[in-house]
């Protein structure tokens, strides 16, 4: 880890830069893998899935006896867990649930919005180097809540051809209808074009590797709709005297034994706050089951002491986290003045563990800088606002001249010609 001390704010691009990789051919493979799922369909899955995870697979859907039959493979406790998470998260997103609200822009116009579920979305849970069934509980439990009709869901098979069972046990909790022993490109792209045996969706969801991303940003460009462009993820965590290292460093690891192209940003009030954090993180990685993953991520991470609060701040939404943890006295303060971030957690209790399992929120958050212009998931990801307009003769008097006017100026002679055609009527 890097350590800098109150470095000058044209530095700040430069170190805040996140972990590169060459992707000079990604797209290109990624592609013509899509290209082959297009043209050749369930055919192509079979012979994609034995190359990329040694699994020979006769039947993609699972079964609803293998789906109830995961209930025995996972402890009670680990169920009762999910249980939890899955009612705070339900709790927390249908709170979100839009009101129609009729407004009178002028006497006789009336306009309002409603909101509707996107019929079929596609969740994609990955199940390499950690079977994250939490992200099932984040991203199908909204979907059910919108009211979407079909919720499909792909994970990688194992070499045996099964799906992990915490994944299936959160998929029947969460209101999943259609589970698939799909992984990858291969994933993406049955749910993007559709096969004989997975259906097209409209929208996909959910993280992955560098191939999935891909995957994702090529089939949307034409084929379907997906939540947000993502890279892999990361947190800023940011510390003064007051601030507990060992909660800290905790928090840096948690994040770092994600994968080695996570990346950990520490911002702390003075170097002395930096060194006991840093000790810490020494001692914990030392005894983590993933310390491998959590060394790599480490090496391309920064630790930053800057005395100055005003550029503490600036430096948070310039470099716009997925995670920003506020570990400090004034926590409330500093949030206040947070504009770009995907998730924040406020105060030395709150790790962001809380939002990846069990608090409520969502964890499908913009990586990568987008927090600048992307929301995490939430309810509105699953729906889709159309609006309507309602005119009376007394509305179409009052605005009728302007649009004939602003209609003209356009030479759009026939959306003038619209308007006219009815005022007359009612004159």
């Amino acid at each position: 880890m890097k350590t800098y001390i109150n470095p000058p704010e044209n530095t700040w691009q430069e170190i805040l830069k996140r972990p590169l990789f060459d992707v000079s051919d990604l797209y290109g493979k990624v592609q013509a893998i899509l290209t082959e799922i297009r043209q050749k369909g369930d055919q192509a899955l079979r012979e994609f899935t034995a190359k990329f995870d040694g699994a020979e697979i006769d039947r993609f859907e699972v079964s609803a006896e293998e789906t109830y039959a995961a209930d025995d493979l996972i402890s009670d406790n680990l169920k009762a867990a999910i249980d939890i998470a899955a009612n705070n998260i339900k709790i927390f997103h249908a709170a979100q649930k839009p009101e129609i609200r009729k407004i009178e822009t002028v006497p006789g116009v009336t306009c309002w919005q409603k909101a509707v579920a996107i019929e079929k979305v596609g969740l994609y849970i990955p199940g390499g180097t950690a079977p994250l069934f939490s992200t099932v509980l984040m991203l199908a439990i909204p979907a059910q809540i919108a009211g979407c009709k079909e919720i499909v869901l792909c994970s990688p098979p194992n070499k045996e051809g099964k799906i992990h069972p915490a994944i299936l046990y959160a998929a029947k909790v969460a209101g999943v209808t259609q589970i698939y022993k799909l992984g990858g490109v291969q994933a993406i792209g049955a749910m993007a074009y559709g096969t004989q045996t997975v259906p097209k969706v409209d929208k996909i969801f959910g993280p992955g590797n560098q191939f999935v991303m891909a995957a994702k940003q090529l089939v949307s460009m034409n084929d379907v709709s997906i939540d947000m462009p993502a890279g892999p993820s990361e947190v800023l965590v940011v510390a003064d005297e007051s601030s507990n290292p060992a909660f800290v460093a905790s928090d840096l690891l948690s994040q770092a034994e994600h994968g080695a192209d996570s990346q950990v940003i520490l911002v702390a009030d003075q170097p002395s706050t930096i060194e006991k954090i840093k000790a810490e993180v020494e001692a914990q990685v030392a005894v983590l089951p993933r310390k491998e993953l959590a060394e790599k991520a480490l090496s391309h991470s920064v630790l930053i002491a800057i005395d100055n609060p005003q550029q503490r701040i600036a430096l948070i939404n310039e470099y716009a986290p997925e995670h920003l943890i506020i570990s400090t006295k004034n926590y409330i303060e500093i949030s206040e003045q947070v504009i770009n971030a995907g998730s924040v957690f406020l105060g030395e209790l709150t790790p962001e563990s809380a939002g990846d399992y069990a608090s409520g929120t969502n964890h499908t958050l913009p990586t990568n800088g987008w927090a600048r212009s992307y929301s995490g998931v939430n309810l509105d990801s699953f729906l889709k606002k159309i609006t309507f307009q309602e005119i009376t003769k007394e509305g179409l008097k009052k605005i009728g001249l302007a649009i004939e006017l602003m209609a003209e100026a356009e030479q759009l002679e026939a959306h003038k010609n619209a308007v006219t055609l009815r005022l007359r009527k009612i004159e």
